[in-house]
């Protein structure tokens, strides 16, 4: 028996990322957590820095960094607009290791010519690829040598 899916599109500026049938999709929204599966309710909501989840069509699971955009759901269809999408997989944890202590330095040094806002969200960006990064190691779908 077919398990039922709905239709997901992942898209950021620079291309379509996925576009296909799923069993479900894990993101975090703007007010926490959110499961969909076909047949939600309709729903527009932002999306924080994170993982995106994705159960294709018989089983198989990935996962996706996003650095912020939208989620749609409509009845028949899932619209995930990303300002920016790796595969989980190919994340840089040196990088994004490097970018967290870089931003947590800045906030410390409190100088008056800091954007902070701009700060905050590079944080919370590198925060966010660290996490996924061990996720993906927990679950033994990354190795330790990346």
């Amino acid at each position: 028996m077919a398990a039922i899916t709905v239709h997901l599109d992942i898209v950021s500026p620079e291309a379509k990322i996925y576009s296909g049938l799923v069993e479900m999709v894990s993101v975090t929204g703007a007010m926490g957590e959110l499961g969909i599966l076909p047949g939600h309710t309709q729903l527009l909501s932002s999306i924080k820095p994170g993982q995106v989840n994705v159960t294709k069509q018989g089983g198989e699971k990935v996962i996706y960094y996003i650095s912020g955009g939208f989620l749609e759901v409509q009845p028949d269809c899932i619209t995930i607009l990303a300002d920016t999408v790796v595969r989980a997989d190919n994340l840089d944890e040196v990088a994004a290791e490097e970018a967290k202590a870089r931003a947590e330095k800045l906030l410390a040094e409190k100088k008056s010519e800091l954007d902070y806002a701009a700060t905050l969200r590079e944080l919370a960006q590198a925060a966010a690829q660290i996490r996924t990064i061990k996720e993906l190691r927990k679950n033994g779908k990354l190795s330790t040598a990346k």
